[in-house]
């Protein structure tokens, strides 16, 4: 269940999103940043997975942060976490909506990805078990979809499709295209936030994230190969009336097959359930990461009680639904991505800080699982991801700006009401 909760948290980047940084970057800009990116994640993931061993806690980083650095830094590392796990949702829910709209062009696309809000979130009210046992299902059908597709595409991949436009905006494209790399493989971190709710977490953590990063890098470079091999990565970006597209498979795959084949109707019912299985993760992720902050304190109490009869956070997941849905009401999908991304490479930065502060810190503390190449691994991931947020606060300024914003603004309401000694003074 845990290598289905870190596949399918992420598996949605395969399906959409990632092709917008082809529009940044071409083949070899959006190529180079994802090999960068995929070296930072196993850096990341292995490090963070001595973390999650070490400290089995639903907050995740949060947790981690606030016993490494402080209850300050530990907030802001909360709340980046928060951001990334609420606006992923509504990018994804969109992509959904687009997907079905394929089938079904009367229905809108907004009031098809407010429907799934509402529905995943109640199958996350009703409780954890059938969560994970639903996402399970969903991603190994969906990994096999992707498997699918790539023995469809393959055989009709050519290098010189690789060649065209490869590299239209040089280094500066490399930079441009980084959220949308990162969002091949963003929220994987959400297998620790189930922490406490995993049987023998010491264990099964480190397999569940081990397995996943391993099963989304292969995937990642197989999606990308066979959707840019098959017409060049414009078929995939651009829709026949110009506009940007949510669902490049289906493109790549219209190249390769009618629209009426039985293949591309069930890329496309299968698609959706890969979608799906990270929406309906993240959102459970989500929902123990708000209510950690509960919790704790840190933000109103009522947002960390457990329902008496479901035993699961309803009103974390409540209001992470309401925001989202207002996010969603933008229709601005490349905007909230970048949002996200933000959130989840200030997370990777201050959890690797924190890894590198606890090793000196706490050199007792029980560590079930240790990362191989210590300190390079979390070095490694820790330069990067600084690397990609400077890079990313160059070419999103505006969005940086909103991002840095919601964070001090929490922030702000987070030093006023907390007190530490006596408690929080807004429950």
């Amino acid at each position: 269940m845990l290598w289905g909760l870190g596949v399918g948290y992420v598996i949605s980047g395969m399906y959409f999103g990632w092709n917008l940084g082809l529009e940044k970057g071409g083949t070899l800009g959006l190529a180079i940043a994802t090999f960068f990116i995929i070296i930072m994640y196993v850096a990341f993931t292995f490090s963070y997975a001595e973390l999650a061993c070490s400290i089995p806690k639903a907050g995740g980083a949060f947790d981690y942060a606030s016993r490494a650095l402080g209850k300050d830094l530990g907030f802001l590392t909360g709340m980046a976490q928060n951001i990334e796990f609420i606006f992923a949702p509504p990018a994804i829910a969109f992509a959904i909506g687009a997907y079905f709209n394929l089938f079904f062009p009367q229905l809108p696309v907004l009031g098809i990805a407010i429907f799934v809000y509402l529905v995943f979130t109640a199958l996350n009210i009703y409780g954890v078990k059938a969560a994970a046992s639903f996402e399970l299902l969903i991603t190994i059908l969906a990994v096999g979809e992707l498997l699918l597709f790539a023995g469809i595409t393959l055989p009709h991949f050519t290098i010189p499709h690789l060649q065209q436009h490869a590299f239209p905006q040089r280094w500066a494209g490399v930079f441009a295209s980084l959220p949308f790399a990162i969002w091949f493989f963003l929220g994987i971190e959400g297998v620790a936030n189930v922490a406490e709710e995993t049987l023998n977490p010491q264990r099964t953590i480190l397999i569940g994230f081990g397995s996943a990063i391993f099963t989304l890098v292969i995937l990642c470079v197989l999606t990308f190969a066979g959707s840019v091999g098959v017409a060049g990565w414009e078929a995939v970006v651009y829709k026949a009336d110009g506009t940007s597209s949510d669902s490049p498979l289906p493109l790549a795959l219209s190249h390769v097959v009618t629209n009426n084949h039985f293949f591309y109707h069930l890329l496309i019912t299968v698609g959706l359930l890969g979608l799906i299985a990270s929406f309906h993760g993240i959102i459970l992720a989500a929902g123990r990461s708000s209510f950690e902050f509960g919790r704790v304190r840190f933000a109103p109490p009522w947002i960390g009680r457990i329902h008496a009869r479901f035993q699961t956070p309803v009103n974390a997941l409540f209001i992470n639904m309401l925001i989202g849905i207002i996010a969603l009401c933008t229709g601005k999908t490349d905007e909230i991505i970048t949002i996200s991304v933000f959130g989840a490479l200030t997370l990777y930065i201050l959890s690797m800080v924190s890894l590198l502060m606890l090793r000196k810190s706490e050199p007792g503390l029980s560590r079930p699982f240790r990362v191989p190449l210590y300190p390079a691994a979390p070095v490694v991931a820790l330069g990067i991801a600084l690397i990609s947020f400077i890079a990313m606060t160059i070419y999103n300024f505006k969005l940086a700006v909103i991002y840095c914003g919601l964070l001090a603004g929490c922030y702000i309401v987070f030093k006023l009401f907390y007190k530490e000694k006596r408690g929080p003074i807004f429950s």
